[in-house]
């Protein structure tokens, strides 16, 4: 039986974040990391295709949310299953649906009907109330406030201690523009 282990490309602070949420998620056998900075990694980034046979799951652990999206097209190109991750101390409701390659760290609360697309970073203590849509690549950063029926663009970022309401509601052009359908 192949093992259950994890690569996460990314080896900075947000990649340290990773790893921890997927340790006390108890669900991988063996977890490491890719990053130019070889001293925290077993292979640099480029190398990635090379750890295809042992890792059968990669996490993005990149900041930049539009480099963050290109590699996990590329890592699922390469045949990388592309983990959801969430903390075990995170509060998610049952009726929320949320997307490969995206992270809800300890403390974030997700309430009902919320949709986190893929490659989105819900950091600790951030909220996001019920029936909104968080795009694509987003990331909504630690006590950020997503408040109900809210629509946040693909590839935002939601800064610390913002609160988006309704009357934030990005126009249709905007939205398009954004690809966040």
């Amino acid at each position: 039986m192949m093992k259950k282990n994890l690569l996460i490309l990314g080896a900075g602070g947000h990649g340290h974040v990773v790893k921890e949420t997927a340790e006390a998620m108890e669900i991988f056998d063996n977890i490491e990391f890719l990053d130019d900075q070889l001293e925290k990694a077993i292979g640099k980034l480029n190398e990635i295709e090379s750890f295809s046979k042992e890792y059968r799951y990669a996490f993005i652990a990149i900041g930049n949310n539009k480099i963050r999206m290109q590699w996990i097209k590329k890592a699922e190109e390469l045949g990388f299953n592309i983990p959801v991750l969430i903390h075990p101390k995170a509060m998610v409701s049952s009726s929320t649906s949320i997307y490969p390659g995206s992270i809800v760290t300890l403390g974030a609360i997700i309430n009902a009907n919320v949709v986190v697309e893929k490659g989105c970073i819900i950091s600790a203590g951030s909220i996001i109330d019920h029936d909104s849509f968080i795009g694509f690549g987003t990331h909504v950063d630690c006590g950020a406030i997503v408040k109900s029926h809210c629509l946040v663009l693909g590839n935002s970022k939601i800064e610390s201690g913002t609160i988006i309401t309704k009357d934030d509601l990005p126009s249709s052009e905007d939205f398009i523009k954004s690809k966040g359908f």
